[in-house]
C-alpha cells in the first residue's frame, strides 16, 4: 500500500469550498473561510463541516484502497450511544460497489440541546475497501453527509491519477436539513445527490441543516462559484425560528437573488418552496418538539393576518416574487416543495418535519423528474 497525498496530488476533494488544517490532517468545509467572521451561531459551523455531497475523486488501477479519518459525533448524556457516524460510499465508474461504517472517532458528549459540549477524544480509524475491479477506474469515495470527518491519509496497492474531465453541468443547491439530508441512509442517499445522477450533472451541496435563512454570505459565495445550473429550496427555517415577517422576507429573498444574479445573471435558477410540514402550514413559528416527539409550532394563527409566516404564506410569496421577476428574469423558475414531498405523504415525516431515508430518495426522483425533464428549468 502506498500513501496517496490529500492536497496537492491526484485527488480532488468536490462539494467543499476550503480545506481546514487539524492536528488529524484537514477537514471539509462547505463554505468558504472568509464567512467565519459574519456568522456567531454555533450550529453554522457545525453544519458547515458536516460534509453532504463532499467526496474525494480520482482515477486508479489500485485493487484495494485504505481510508484514514477522524470522526466527530454527538452523544448526549441521557443517551449511552452516541449518534450514529454515518456511511463511506464508494463509487466506481459510476455505481456504487461498496458501503462502509464511517469509524467512531471523536465524541462531544452533550447535556442537551445548547449545553455546552465535552470533548472526549478518538483515535482515527481505517477504512478499507478491497476487491476492486481490475484496471484503471473513476473512484468516487462520499463522505458521510451527517457527521464532521478530518481526512487523515489515503493508501492505494496501485497507482493514483487525476481524474478526467467529464463534461457535466455544475449544479450548486443550498437549503434546509431537508437538503442536507442528515436523516438519508448514506451520503449518495441524499436527494440532491439522487437527483443529481439521474441528471448527469456534478452537485455542490451547500444547504445547512436549520440555517436556511437567506444569509447574504451564502449569497455572495454562490454568486462566486463556477456554476451552470442552480437552486434554492427556502422557507421551513423562516417559519420555523419565526426569522422575518412578510414585510421582511420578501425584500430579503429579492436581495439574495440579486446578489446571485450578480455573478450568474443568465444561469437557470430554480426556487423551491417548502415541502409539506403539517404542523407549519397555517400556524406560525417558532417550533418546538412536542412530548410526542414530533415538532409543533407555537405561534397564533390569526398573527397570519398580520405579517407572521406559515408556509403557505411563504409558498405564495415565492410564487408571486418568482412571477414577477420572470418578466426580467426568463430563466428564473418555481417549483412547490409539496411536489416533492405532498401532505398526503405526513406519514413519511416520522417527526413531523425530515422525511425518512426512502422519502429522500423519492425527493431526488421526483426532483429529477421535474427539472431535467424535456421543456424542463434545468434542461
Amino acid at each position: 500500500m502506498r500513501a496517496v497525498p490529500l492536497v496537492g496530488g491526484p485527488v480532488e476533494i468536490r462539494g467543499a469550498l476550503d480545506l481546514e488544517a487539524t492536528q488529524a490532517g484537514v477537514m471539509p468545509r462547505r463554505l468558504p473561510a472568509w464567512t467565519t467572521e459574519q456568522y456567531q451561531d454555533p450550529s453554522v459551523h457545525g453544519v458547515t463541516v458536516m460534509p453532504s455531497g463532499v467526496r474525494l475523486v480520482f482515477r486508479t488501477d489500485a485493487r484495494e484502497l485504505e481510508f484514514e479519518v477522524l470522526t466527530s459525533t454527538g452523544q448526549l448524556d441521557t443517551d449511552p450511544r452516541p449518534r450514529p457516524t454515518g456511511m463511506l460510499d464508494l463509487v466506481v465508474n459510476g455505481v456504487l460497489a461498496e458501503r462502509r461504517r464511517a469509524p467512531l472517532g471523536n465524541v462531544l458528549r452533550m447535556a442537551g440541546p445548547g449545553a455546552e459540549q465535552r470533548l472526549i477524544p478518538g483515535e482515527p480509524g481505517t477504512v478499507r475497501f478491497t476487491g476492486l475491479q481490475s484496471g484503471m477506474k473513476e473512484v468516487e469515495l462520499w463522505l458521510p453527509q451527517q457527521t464532521p470527518t478530518e481526512l487523515v491519509a489515503l493508501r492505494a496497492d496501485g497507482d493514483v491519477l487525476p481524474p478526467l474531465p467529464d463534461g457535466r453541468r455544475r449544479w450548486v443547491h443550498h437549503g434546509s436539513s431537508l437538503s442536507h439530508c442528515i436523516e438519508a441512509d448514506s451520503p449518495t442517499g441524499t436527494w440532491p445527490v439522487v437527483a443529481a445522477a439521474l441528471g448527469g450533472v456534478e452537485v455542490i451541496n451547500l444547504s445547512q441543516a436549520g440555517n436556511a435563512l437567506l444569509d447574504p454570505y451564502v449569497a455572495r459565495t454562490i454568486r462566486d462559484l463556477p456554476a451552470d445550473l442552480i437552486s434554492f429550496k427556502v422557507g421551513i427555517n423562516i417559519v420555523s425560528l419565526a426569522a422575518f415577517r412578510l414585510r421582511t422576507f420578501g425584500p430579503a429573498v429579492h436581495g439574495f437573488l440579486d446578489t446571485v444574479r450578480d455573478g450568474h445573471p443568465d444561469t437557470p435558477l430554480l426556487l423551491t418552496s417548502p415541502v409539506s410540514c403539517p404542523a407549519l402550514e397555517d400556524t406560525p413559528g417558532p417550533t418546538a418538539m412536542g412530548p410526542d416527539g414530533k415538532i409543533t409550532a407555537l405561534g397564533d394563527p390569526a398573527e397570519a393576518a398580520r405579517g407572521a409566516l406559515t408556509l403557505s404564506v411563504v409558498r405564495a410569496e415565492l410564487e408571486r416574487i418568482v412571477t414577477a421577476r420572470r418578466t426580467h428574469d426568463r430563466h428564473l423558475h418555481y417549483v412547490d416543495g409539496r411536489e416533492l414531498l405532498g401532505p398526503d405523504e405526513a406519514h413519511d415525516l416520522p417527526d413531523g418535519l425530515h422525511p425518512t431515508a426512502a422519502a429522500y430518495r423519492r425527493m431526488g426522483k421526483r426532483f429529477a423528474a421535474h427539472a431535467f425533464a424535456d421543456g424542463g428549468p434545468f434542461n
